[in-house]
């Protein structure tokens, strides 16, 4: 058992059990053995590898977006561009490199990253030392400057701590960690139901509801409908709210269960889109998608760009295509499907680049 299982499990054995909200936000944010605070999880040497890490393509095309954005409303300057937890800085490094093409909005610019972890902060100055843009880190949302802004979550909303609720006897009691008999953790079910909880579904259904990730989606949605701007999120998730458990657990690009070593391994859920999108247009703001990544990424345009890359260099024409088949592509293993994007604008900002309709293309 991992340092911080221990930690949980001496705590439980004084305590009683907990949230499965709580073994989330230990598992990947305690200060000291937390999962994004110790390590760098990402690339073949870690444990998952993101859109951004997959090929520069992605990050280029969402600094065209942000670019495009930015016309649309008017042109601020100063403008803010946020990214939410920036894994090494590869997808702000590559948004920067390819806005150069607009230099107005590259003047414009002032960008902030919300990042917690001291390790991949780190990382990420490294790689924006030479960005040419003035960047600052903070470590909530909340703290970013004020001003219209642009903001990008890839794969950030999905690290967001879920309640689950059980159908257990015809009522819905919450799911807990706690120890077994064998002093060994297990998931459990509070002693008392929930009593605003009515759905309907078969016993043994799970629902899982982000408390964190609403409150989060309502404070942004808020700011772009007094301030300006718009935030584009990708993530995989479902578009229609639903029942399941989908809870999981990342370590070295393997599936484990969700309470082997917490602190060593990555910890996610599905991303409940529709229900994000409740709280966005609750707070004031529009919402456009959500829609399949690939869908997204084609309509700006990775067809062409892969394209391009391969006449320029040949010999990498086969490294492209596998990119940017994997990006949109919907097949298992393939990204275009299992994610989304969803855009979050102030009212007045028409529909972004890449949700416009379009004719359907083959992948």
């Amino acid at each position: 058992m991992s340092a911080l299982g221990d930690q949980i499990k001496a705590a439980l054995a004084a305590n009683g059990a907990i949230t499965v909200e709580r073994f989330m936000q230990l598992a990947l944010a305690d200060p000291q053995y937390g999962y994004y605070m110790t390590r760098d999880p990402f690339g073949t040497n870690g444990d998952f590898t993101t859109a951004p890490e997959i090929s520069q393509m992605f990050g280029e095309l969402i600094g065209l977006w942000a670019a495009e954005v930015w016309t649309s409303i008017g042109r601020p300057n100063p403008v803010r561009l946020i990214e939410l937890g920036p894994g090494r800085g590869t997808l702000m490094s590559d948004a920067l490199r390819a806005a150069r093409i607009v230099p107005e909005f590259r003047a414009a610019l002032d960008v902030t990253l919300i990042e917690t972890s001291p390790p991949l902060a780190q990382m990420q100055y490294d790689a924006l030392l030479t960005a040419g843009a003035p960047i600052a880190w903070k470590a909530t949302f909340a703290e970013a400057p004020e001003g219209p802004a642009i903001v990008i979550g890839n794969e950030f909303l999905d690290a967001l701590p879920v309640r689950q609720f059980e159908r257990c006897g015809g009522d819905w009691r919450e799911r807990v960690v706690r120890l077994d008999s064998a002093g060994e953790l297990a998931f459990g079910v509070a002693d008392k139901p929930e009593p605003y909880l009515n759905a309907e579904a078969d016993e043994g259904a799970v629902i899982e509801v982000s408390g964190v990730a609403h409150r989060f989606m309502f404070e942004l949605a808020a700011r772009l409908a007094r301030q300006g701007g718009a935030a584009l999120f990708l993530d995989y998730g479902r578009s229609v709210t639903g029942v399941g458990d989908t809870l999981q657990a990342l370590r070295a690009h393997r599936q484990v269960g969700p309470l082997t070593d917490p602190g060593d391994c990555d910890l996610t859920a599905h991303v409940d889109f529709a229900a994000m999108a409740r709280s966005a247009r609750a707070a004031g703001a529009a919402v456009h998608g959500p829609i399949d990544q690939g869908d997204f990424l084609r309509a700006l345009g990775i067809d062409v760009r892969a394209r391009a890359l391969a006449e320029r260099s040949p010999e990498r024409a086969k490294e492209f295509e596998a990119a940017r088949r994997r990006l949109v592509g919907k097949s298992e293993n393939e990204m275009g499907a299992l994610f989304k994007a969803m855009t979050v604008a102030n009212r007045a900002v028409p529909a972004p680049p890449g949700f416009q309709p379009s004719p359907a293309k083959p992948a």
